[in-house]
């Protein structure tokens, strides 16, 4: 792995992270090694640290939807574009992986196996037995980001450089997706990390949101949740098996919360304290 690859796992330095211990007690990360995918080196990684680090984003206003960095490749369901405010939230630095949910499913749905692999195959419905999980053992109140902070964090937040994928304009720098996954999953936090410090926004897999799936409404909102009924939630992000176009920040697409599509996962939100 590469300097400029490798700064990702050094983002503490720029962005607030926060690490919460697994809930058994046990103390203590396991420090690791392992190989990048990509060759060059190595990436060590405290894997119970790592699989719970939340990053702090500052709430601010940004324009939601087909801004004009996205081009022509934006579809209706991004339109209108509208300015949307999100107070602090945390979210977490990279996807969740199978390891994280092996220890409190006591179960591993994916069908690429790694611990350190996004976990997938999982419904919107297991990810909030999930959550509950996780939340009685910890005693702490994770949940799955709304998709107007999701949108926002791709976005880089308040730092935001109006890239057109999470972390730049050159998809393969930044995502796993159907160029260069080699029809496979691959470890997280692997490829470059936005202006947060979030890793795989664009790509590896695509991320369940607590939104019901509505059209945009024109005007400006505050803490947008979503309608309050449907029957499909929004995934976001791109994923190994969808091209670039489905990487961009502003696209959009939904799923039926019983569904385990093999190329969605989710990662972990929280309410700033």
């Amino acid at each position: 792995m590469n300097r400029k690859k490798s700064a990702g796992f050094v983002a503490a330095a720029m962005v607030l992270i926060f690490f919460t211990g697994c809930g058994d007690g046990a103390g203590g990360g396991k420090f690791v090694t392992e190989a990048s995918p990509e060759g060059g080196g190595t990436v060590s990684r405290d894997e119970e640290s790592d699989d719970l680090a939340m990053v702090s984003v500052s709430g601010g206003t940004f324009t939601m939807g087909g801004t004009p960095e996205q081009g022509r490749d934006c579809l209706d369901s991004e339109r209108p574009a509208h300015s949307v405010t999100v107070g602090n939230f945390e979210i977490g630095k990279y996807e969740v992986t199978q390891r994280l949910w092996e220890r409190y499913m006591g179960n591993n749905p994916s069908n690429f196996r790694g611990n350190d692999l996004p976990v997938e195959s999982v419904s919107w419905d297991d990810v909030q037995e999930f959550i509950r999980k996780l939340n009685e053992q910890t005693g702490e109140r994770y949940r799955l980001p709304t998709e107007a902070e999701w949108e926002f964090a791709a976005r880089g937040g308040g730092s935001s450089k109006g890239f057109k994928y999470s972390g730049g304009n050159s998809i393969g720098e930044v995502a796993w997706f159907d160029g260069n996954s080699g029809s496979t999953t691959h470890p997280i936090g692997t490829k470059n990390a936005n202006e947060l410090g979030i890793h795989d926004m664009s790509g590896n897999v695509s991320e369940w949101l607590s939104d019901w799936y509505g059209n945009y409404s024109g005007g400006s909102v505050s803490d947008p949740r979503g309608p309050s009924s449907g029957s499909r939630r929004v995934a976001r992000g791109g994923n190994w098996v969808r091209d670039a176009v489905y990487a961009r920040v502003s696209d959009r697409r939904s799923n039926v919360p019983g569904d385990r599509p093999g190329n969605i996962g989710f990662r972990l939100a929280r309410s700033s304290r």
